[in-house]
């Protein structure tokens, strides 16, 4: 599974595709250049159970990481990521 990234303008998302359809996809906004928000999480029915959703939010962690900005997750299965993932806690906006 790729994860790919788009942006916008100040809206974005980390997405996986397949067969051409987005089947998981992360949204979120940046009210600023060093602030990225994670509003929405969703992942399809088939790829339930193959950490998915988790590879989205990993990936906008390395996104985070490189571009030095903090990520704010207001989606509770990003949040929820958070918690049980401390060693990706260093991004969180403090």
């Amino acid at each position: 599974m790729e994860v790919q990234w788009q942006q916008e303008g100040s809206k974005g998302s980390f997405f996986i595709m397949k067969e051409g359809r987005k089947v998981a996809e992360m949204t979120y906004t940046m009210p600023s250049t060093t602030k990225l928000i994670i509003d929405h999480t969703e992942v399809s029915d088939e790829l339930r159970g193959q950490n998915a959703g988790y590879q989205l939010v990993k990936a906008a962690v390395d996104y985070a990481r490189s571009n030095k900005i903090s990520i704010l997750p207001l989606c509770p299965f990003a949040a929820s990521v958070f918690k049980k993932v401390p060693a990706l806690a260093d991004v969180l906006v403090k």
